[in-house]
């Protein structure tokens, strides 16, 4: 493949500041690297936290899309995946996003939480436009993976579009369905219906839980939910917090559901999903992935009486990323995940891709360098 000596990219300079689009140099490659020509690149809520300024230690100017798609252009040297196979020109790939982790901290050896790792860092998000060798985000033309990145061919069944339409909302259910441990049979409800929301309502249904209800808004996306497996659904716009409580309950054989799991980002969903599980049921906090204020509990009302179980869920590691994968290939049929891309974007209307997201607009949104 032919590569060119620059590549064009959708930059944030600064927080709240419009996107520009930028040329970059196309490095040369080092022992081990990998240069992807990306395919698609997701916008996800979290991009829209960064055009805000809301992460912490972010490196602007900064070239965003940490879950990517995309045709190896180039490698140097011989590059595997991660069951060994040597990767070649012209394969469609993914990417771990996460790159950096040590494998020898406190956290990797004996907590098992690499997620916690201090060395962690993410491509679009804290590497930089101008940290080298650049190219470190999925909306650019061209993305430059590091030697010793984690890369997964997309399967037979797992379109690009496919696997871009699960996108990072795919690893993070796995991570938080894996925390839920659902028994056949459970009652579950997720709070949110984003991308997040979305694929866990399908990865409770396939874990054989015995009814699946979604809260979240608008009706575009509670619709999508109901061809993701939801038996329930719930406009948290529309209707008042106590008629879904007891909508909950009569459903759930008054006691609450099971399990709740979290993924709506906003802290106001912790407290009514504490008062939602049932008494020695488990809760999954998987949404507030940024800091978005205080919530007040009462922790003999809210835990303690209840015997309630509360997970925490932050990010994902290379695990979920290929579980996802062997979901998409075996369960996609069913679920069709491309179908929650709503709508594609240039370099030049990454823009309005962070305000349709933000504004809800869209299910996913997709940027097509």
């Amino acid at each position: 493949m032919s590569i060119p000596e620059t590549s064009r990219a959708a930059v944030l300079p600064f927080p709240d500041k419009a996107p520009d689009v930028r040329n970059y140099k196309i490095p040369k490659l080092e022992d081990g690297a990998v240069l992807l020509k990306t395919i698609a690149s997701e916008v996800c809520g979290t991009d829209v936290h960064l055009w805000h300024g809301r992460l912490a230690g972010v490196p602007y100017p900064l070239i965003p899309g940490h879950v990517s798609v995309g045709e190896i252009a180039g490698q140097q040297g011989t590059v595997r995946d991660v069951d060994g196979n040597p990767l070649s020109e012209g394969e469609i790939v993914t990417f771990l996003d996460v790159h950096g982790t040590c494998g020898a901290c406190w956290y990797c050896l004996v907590a098992k939480a690499s997620t916690r790792c201090s060395e962690r860092r993410v491509y679009g998000i804290t590497f930089g436009a101008e940290d080298l060798p650049g190219l470190g985000g999925g909306w650019s033309e061209y993305i430059y993976l590091k030697p010793g990145t984690r890369i997964l061919p997309l399967t037979a069944n797992v379109s690009p579009d496919t696997w871009i339409g699960a996108g990072c909302g795919l690893p993070t259910a796995v991570h938080a369905i894996e925390l839920a441990q659902i028994k056949l049979g459970d009652r579950v409800l997720i709070q949110g219906s984003g991308p997040v929301g979305l694929s866990a309502c399908a990865l409770a249904a396939l874990s054989g839980a015995g009814w699946v209800g979604v809260i979240g808004s608008p009706e575009l996306r509670l619709e999508t939910a109901k061809r993701m497996g939801a038996d329930w659904t719930a406009d948290v716009i529309e209707t008042a917090k106590q008629e879904r409580a007891k909508a909950i309950l009569e459903m759930t054989g008054g006691r609450g559901p099971d399990i709740v799991i979290e993924a709506s980002g906003n802290p106001d969903a912790v407290l009514e999903g504490c008062e939602l599980v049932r008494d020695a049921g488990r809760y999954v906090v998987v949404g507030q992935y940024t800091d978005h204020g205080d919530v007040a509990l009462n922790p003999h009302i809210h835990i303690n009486k209840k015997h309630l179980e509360i997970r925490g869920c932050w990010g994902s590691d290379f695990s979920h990323v290929y579980r996802a994968m062997s979901i998409l290939d075996r369960f996609n049929a069913r679920y069709h995940w491309e179908s929650l891309i709503s709508k594609r974007y240039g370099l030049e209307e990454v823009e309005q891709a962070l305000l349709d997201v933000e504004e809800r607009r869209v299910v996913k949104a997709v940027i097509t360098p």
